[in-house]
């Protein structure tokens, strides 16, 4: 299995999050089977940090700390030292004009009739120019997608 996890994924990995267990049970399966680390791109890097500090923020939204700033610090600092080691992340490289093309594709083709974000476009393209054959998301439209263009979902 060549997995690919988006970053509503990795988040369950660093916070303590309801699919937390869930996600940390896939990923503890696909070491066993001796799959490669899961892909980190530039886009995973940039949505990590604002995803941690969301968190915090609904958090407040609710009027109590589901994920505290320090939970979020430490969450960030792990995230970075997991992949100056990868066990289970490995750092990729896709620059922007190489995911163009697959990226417009897949808007072309699918958003009109089911109204993908632009996050759903641009996992399931790295995804797919990474080759990956598997996709990594709580996100259910992001994993529509996945499916749509042939990946198994987990």
């Amino acid at each position: 299995m060549n997995a690919y996890a988006d970053t509503n994924f990795f988040t369950r990995l660093y916070l303590p999050l309801a699919e937390s267990e869930e996600a940390w049970g896939l990923l503890a399966r696909a070491q066993a089977a001796a799959s490669p680390p899961l892909p980190v791109t530039w886009l995973h890097r940039l949505e990590t940090i604002n995803a941690l500090q969301l968190h915090v923020f609904a958090g407040k939204d609710r009027g109590q700390a589901r994920v505290t700033l320090e939970q979020a610090a430490a969450a960030h600092a792990t995230f970075h030292t997991d992949l100056a080691r990868p066990t289970f992340l490995r750092p990729v490289q896709i620059s922007p004009p190489e995911l163009e093309a697959q990226f417009e594709e897949l808007a072309l083709r699918h958003t009109a009739n089911n109204g993908f974000r632009t996050y759903d476009l641009l996992h399931v393209a790295s995804a797919l120019f990474l080759r990956c054959d598997t996709f990594w998301s709580f996100d259910p439209k992001a994993s529509r997608l996945a499916r749509l263009e042939g990946l198994e979902i987990r």
